[in-house]
């Protein structure tokens, strides 16, 4: 597999496992595709700073970086 890290295999292997090519691979374009559902989600999440009074709930927060990190890192692989 191409040097995907642990966030993005698993949101590969997420969207393979729901077609019947997951021992083939998959072609390039589904993870240009893959990416751009991503930076759709991080578009529609937006960006908050979460007060420090709520700082506990810091982990539970959905940072939309990390969502974009993981489209440009799949946008980037090749085939597996």
């Amino acid at each position: 597999m191409t040097n995907l890290s642990p966030a993005a295999q698993q949101v590969f292997w997420a969207f393979n496992s729901k077609f019947n090519w997951i021992e083939d691979g998959v072609p390039g374009p589904q993870f240009k595709a893959i990416a751009a559902a991503l930076r759709a989600a991080a578009d529609q999440l937006g960006y908050s700073n979460v007060p420090e009074e709520f700082a506990h709930l810091r982990p539970l927060v959905i940072d939309s970086d990390e969502l974009l990190a993981i489209a440009a890192e799949l946008e980037g692989a090749n085939d597996l």
